[in-house]
C-alpha cells in the first residue's frame, strides 16, 4: 500500500471513530436523543395495537397508555411529536423492532445505521482512492465525523442514505447488482424524496442501469403495496390524515416551517434545513414566492442536467459527474435537514477524478465539495450558531446576514450543484459519444440470471 492511500485509510478510520463515538455519546447526553426513532418505534407500535397513529388523538393517547414521557424531555407532548408522517414502508420495515422493548430496539437500529454508513464510506473511498486518496479519506472521514446527530437520533435518513450508497457502487462496480437493486429498493420506498433522483439518473443512463433501475422500482413497489396492507388495515384512511399533517407542520411557526419563525430557526439546533426555501423565505416568507422562486431555479438545474443525460452515453467520469450534480440538488428542490446530507458521499469520486487531474478545476472542486461538507456538517453548524442567537433580520442588510451566517447550507450545497453541473456539461461535449465503462467488468459470478 503506498504512503498516500494508507494516509487517506488513516483519514477515513478517524472520521468513523468519531462518527461512532459522537454518535453514542449524543445518545446518551442529548435531552432529545433518539427522538427520531421514537417517532417511528411508537407510531408503529400504535399500528400494532390496531390504533391509527395518523390520528393525532388516537397517537396521543396511545402515548399516554404506554405510559411514555414528552419524546422531547418535558411534560408535555410537542406538536410534532403527535403528527405522524412517516410513509407506510417505514413502518413496516421498523414492524419487528416495534416488537421489542424499546432500549433494545433503538440499540439495533443504532447499530444497523452506524454499519450500513460506514460500509457505505468505505465503498466510496474504494471508488474514490485510486484518484486522490488523500482527499477521498478527509472528506469523507470529515463527512462522517458530523454526522454524530444521524446516529443518536436515529433518524432513518442514515439508512436511507447508506443503502443508497451501497446501491451505487454495486451498480458502479457492476458487483452485488441483486443487492445493489435490493438496497436501492428499500432506500426508495422508504424516503424517495432522499434518493428518488439517484434512482432516477440509472433509468437514464443506459441499458443495463436501466434494467436494474427498474427492477429497484418493481421491488420498491412491491414492498409498498405490503406496506399499505399492514397500514390500511388499522389506519385506512391514512393518505388525507398524512396530507393533512404534513400540511400542519408545515405552516407557519411550525416545525417544519422554512422560515425565520419556524420552530427549527428558532430552537437554534445544528439540524437547520438544507432547502433553498429556507434562503428565500429570509427576505419574503410567504410560501408562494419562496416555493416558485425555488422550484424555478432548481427546475433549470435539473432540466440541464437530463438534457446531458439523455444525449451522452455515459463514460465513468461522466457517471461521477452527474451523481456529483444531482446528490447536492436533491437536498435543495424540497424539505431536507442536515441530516440528509450525507447524501454528499455521491460526490466524493468525481471531487477526487478532479483533484487527480490538476489545475484551477481541481482547486474549486476540492473547495466546493468541502465547503458543502462542512456547512452541512453538525458540528460547525452547532457552533456557529450558538454564536449567532441575538442575530435580527431587520432590513436588507440584516437579511443578508442572516443567510449568510445561518443559511450557509443552502448556498454552499446551489454552488456545489451548479460546478458539478457545468463541468458535467463541458465534459459530455468534449467526449460526444463513449461506451459506457463504469469500473471493472462485470463479475458474471455476482450479476444473478434475472439481471
Amino acid at each position: 500500500m503506498s504512503k498516500s492511500r494508507r494516509d487517506g485509510l488513516y483519514l477515513l478510520v478517524m472520521g468513523i471513530v468519531v462518527f461512532v463515538l459522537f454518535g453514542f455519546m449524543f445518545r446518551f447526553v442529548a435531552k432529545d436523543a433518539m427522538a427520531d426513532f421514537k417517532l417511528v418505534y411508537y407510531g408503529t407500535n400504535c399500528l400494532q395495537h390496531h390504533c391509527d397513529p395518523y390520528r393525532e388523538s388516537e397517537l396521543r393517547s396511545f402515548y399516554r397508555t404506554e405510559s411514555v414521557e414528552s419524546l422531547a424531555g418535558g411534560s408535555q407532548y410537542l406538536k410534532s411529536e403527535t403528527l405522524y408522517v412517516n410513509l407506510p414502508p417505514l413502518s413496516l420495515v421498523m414492524a419487528p423492532l416495534a416488537m421489542l422493548p424499546e432500549g433494545t430496539a433503538a440499540a439495533l437500529w443504532m447499530v444497523a445505521t452506524a454499519a450500513i454508513l460506514i460500509l457505505a464510506a468505505v465503498l466510496m473511498w474504494d471508488l474514490a482512492a485510486g484518484n486522490a486518496p488523500r482527499v477521498a479519506g478527509g472528506l469523507i472521514g470529515l463527512l462522517l465525523a458530523n454526522a454524530a446527530v444521524v446516529l443518536g437520533n436515529g433518524n432513518a435518513a442514515g439508512i436511507v442514505i447508506g443503502l443508497c450508497t451501497i446501491a451505487a457502487w454495486c451498480f458502479l462496480r457492476k458487483r452485488f447488482v441483486l443487492a445493489g437493486i435490493v438496497c436501492l429498493a428499500v432506500s426508495l420506498a422508504m424516503k424517495p424524496h432522499d434518493v428518488g433522483l439517484v434512482w432516477l439518473y440509472f433509468l437514464l443512463a443506459g441499458v443495463a442501469y436501466r434494467k436494474w433501475a427498474l427492477q429497484s422500482l418493481a421491488a420498491a413497489g412491491l414492498l409498498c403495496l405490503a406496506a399499505v396492507l399492514f397500514v390500511g388495515h388499522t389506519a385506512p384512511n391514512w393518505i388525507p390524515e398524512v396530507r393533512a399533517n404534513l400540511a400542519e407542520v408545515f405552516v407557519p411557526g411550525g416545525n417544519n416551517d422554512p422560515g425565520l419563525l419556524g420552530a427549527t430557526s428558532k430552537s437554534r439546533a445544528p439540524e437547520v434545513m438544507t432547502d433553498l426555501q429556507a434562503v428565500i423565505s429570509v427576505f419574503r416568507d410567504i410560501p408562494a414566492f419562496y416555493n416558485t422562486v425555488t422550484y424555478i431555479v432548481c427546475g433549470v438545474l435539473l432540466l440541464g442536467w437530463l438534457l446531458v443525460t439523455l444525449k451522452s452515453l455515459q463514460s465513468q467520469e461522466l457517471t461521477w459527474l452527474a451523481l456529483a450534480a444531482v446528490a447536492p440538488l436533491t437536498l435543495l428542490v424540497t424539505y431536507h435537514r442536515a441530516y440528509d446530507a450525507k447524501i454528499l458521499l455521491l460526490t466524493i469520486p468525481a471531487c477526487a477524478m478532479l483533484w487527480a487531474q490538476g489545475g484551477a478545476t481541481a482547486k474549486v472542486a476540492l473547495l466546493v465539495t468541502t465547503v458543502g461538507v462542512v456547512c452541512t456538517g453538525e458540528i460547525p453548524l452547532a457552533i456557529l450558531l450558538s454564536m449567532t442567537k441575538s442575530l435580527s433580520a431587520v432590513g436588507l442588510l440584516g437579511e443578508i446576514q442572516t443567510v449568510l451566517l445561518t443559511r450557509q447550507a443552502p448556498l454552499a450545497l446551489l454552488a456545489m450543484t451548479i460546478f458539478y453541473l457545468l463541468i458535467y456539461m463541458r465534459r459530455a461535449r468534449g467526449k460526444g459519444a463513449t461506451k459506457v465503462q463504469t469500473g471493472p467488468a462485470p463479475n458474471k459470478a455476482d450479476i444473478p440470471a434475472a439481471c
